[in-house]
């Protein structure tokens, strides 16, 4: 046999000299090269290991080697079997399911329901505590926060829980420990609240800073100090680059695999802060751990045309720069007109009093406040502080629709643009604050996506339109015609006038009046029944 001598021959072969060539001449046979050429070496390879202890001339031998020859050149091919997540699970039983929400530390705590949102959905593991155990005294140090144990303090302080948001603040999404759910949840959950808590706080430091600038040097100024670009900056002058970056010297990392990471740690920080410290704690970190300039060269406006501005600013801002010191620690006094007096102050000019009784006061103002439900029941001491509270209310919602097309060019105040930047901020934390409390086991990305559809630019101006409001927008007599009937001129006017209706909700009432505006009085979330 032809095929028996070759084996055979093979054989006599020294494993040094052995030739892998076929006796088999391929005239016989037209082969492809791309299918025998590479599965050769491998059977001739298991072959001589296979057969080494068997007679040359024995039918095993050759049983052995028919055997591995057909089951080289015909190998079925494998399944791919799913990936574990996508496998359906049983669902849990009543009562699992019953203890499982139970437990969950997002229920304990009653009297913070937006701090106990943001905790884990599970309690930590040991794995969890190692971290805490090796790291969490350093970052803070790092922050200038004390090394005593959180959980020491008392149950009605909302920073007993600050060592778990820290712990979860550094847990970015490239990290080992982020593959657990509650732990990756939570982390998202924090960034999630924390970037519009830091875009809020920058904004009214600025707004107050500097009362008479426009809002389009003040975005510089804020892009300046909180762009995830500079980002990495501030997270190497408080000395936490080794908290994000084990591994790593974060100077050497490529843009793209640093700046996403520092940008998730910088907003989960400032969320952990925010539910447990509050907003003043939030300037400090800002600006004395990070060492945040204001003044700095690369923090300036490039420079541009201004318009001249004849017209005051309260007698607060006259003549000095409030720091963030100033900021952080301002109380309003306690006959105070508003909830945020110093920022209705930088936001609505002293000079709006001369607008007092025209004609859009008597005739358009009435309907105006009917619609938005003001001006709302107080508890004043005297009757006079709730009269002036009602005309300075009602001068704000007079420059809350007063386009820049009317008095901008002589008066560059007299608009609602600083109204507009401080209630785009507003709307913006109270959204996510309301969404977090609403949807306890969503992860961060969903609510950042359903957070951007419920808050897109056309649907705040479309709220404003059902309730018939902007048809009290005053424009100039030149542009009049052209906003009335062009939609595109139209539409981004009466968003804007939304979101200065939210910023003057925010100086006067607070934080629950934007609330009421938005999920009672617009129905941002459109779950209220239409009227047929």
């Amino acid at each position: 046999m032809e095929l028996c001598s070759s084996s055979s021959s093979l054989l006599r072969v020294s494993p040094e000299k052995l030739s892998f060539s076929s006796s088999i001449s391929i005239s016989q046979f037209q082969l492809k090269p791309s299918t025998f050429s590479k599965p050769r070496l491998r059977i001739h390879a298991s072959l001589a290991s296979e057969t080494q202890g068997l007679p040359r001339d024995s039918p095993q031998r050759l049983l052995k080697e028919l055997a591995q020859r057909k089951q080289s050149t015909t190998t079925p091919s494998k399944k791919k079997l799913p990936p574990k997540r996508f496998i359906l699970r049983p669902p849990l039983d009543d009562k699992k399911l019953a203890e499982r929400f139970l437990n969950s530390p997002q229920l304990s705590l009653k009297s913070f329901p937006l701090l106990s949102s943001c905790l884990p959905p599970s309690n930590l593991n040991s794995s969890d505590r190692t971290w805490i155990d090796e790291y969490l005294l350093e970052a803070k140090q790092a922050l200038g926060y004390s090394l005593e144990p959180s959980s020491t303090l008392s149950d009605e302080n909302p920073a007993k829980h600050f060592d778990t948001l820290l712990y979860l603040a550094f847990q970015h999404p490239s990290c080992d420990r982020a593959r657990a759910r509650h732990v990756k949840n939570g982390h998202s959950r924090l960034w999630f609240l924390g970037q519009y808590v830091i875009e809020l706080a920058v904004t009214e430091f600025f707004l107050q800073r500097y009362p008479r600038e426009p809002p389009g040097p003040m975005r510089e100024r804020v892009f300046a100090l909180i762009g995830k670009r500079f980002l990495p900056r501030w997270i190497k002058a408080a000395n936490l680059q080794n908290l994000v970056f084990p591994y790593d010297d974060i100077d050497k990392l490529l843009r793209k695999d640093r700046e996403p990471v520092v940008k998730s740690v910088f907003w989960a920080l400032f969320g952990a802060i925010y539910l447990c410290y509050g907003m003043p704690e939030v300037y400090r970190v800002l600006f004395e751990v990070f060492g945040m300039d204001p003044d700095a060269d690369d923090c300036q406006p490039r420079a541009r045309r201004q318009l001249e501005d004849v017209d005051y600013v309260s007698v607060e801002f006259e003549g000095k720069k409030l720091g963030w010191q100033d900021i952080a620690t301002y109380k309003p006094p306690e006959d105070a007109l508003f909830a945020h007096p110093r920022l209705f102050r930088a936001c609505v000019p002293p000079g709006m009093h001369r607008f007092r009784g025209n004609i859009w006061d008597f005739d358009s103002k009435p309907k105006v406040m009917q619609a938005l439900g003001y001006p709302l029941p107080m508890n004043d001491r005297i009757q006079e502080i709730t009269e002036a509270r009602n005309i300075e209310l009602g001068l704000g919602l007079q420059l809350c629709f007063l386009h820049p097309s009317k008095h901008k060019f002589e008066h560059p105040r007299f608009c609602f643009e600083r109204l507009e930047y401080v209630g785009q901020k507003i709307q913006d934390i109270a959204m996510a604050e309301r969404l977090l409390m609403k949807h306890l086991d969503a992860p961060g990305k969903w609510l950042q996506e359903k957070h951007r559809r419920l808050l897109m630019n056309k649907f705040c101006g479309r709220y404003l339109r059902e309730k018939r409001l902007h048809n009290f927008i005053i424009y100039s007599e030149e542009v009049h015609d052209r906003y009335e009937h062009n939609r595109r001129l139209r539409n981004p006017a009466t968003t804007a006038v939304q979101q200065a209706i939210h910023g003057l909700a925010y100086t006067v009432y607070g934080k629950p009046d934007v609330r009421r505006l938005m999920f009672e009085v617009f129905d941002f979330e459109q779950i209220q029944p239409k009227a047929v």
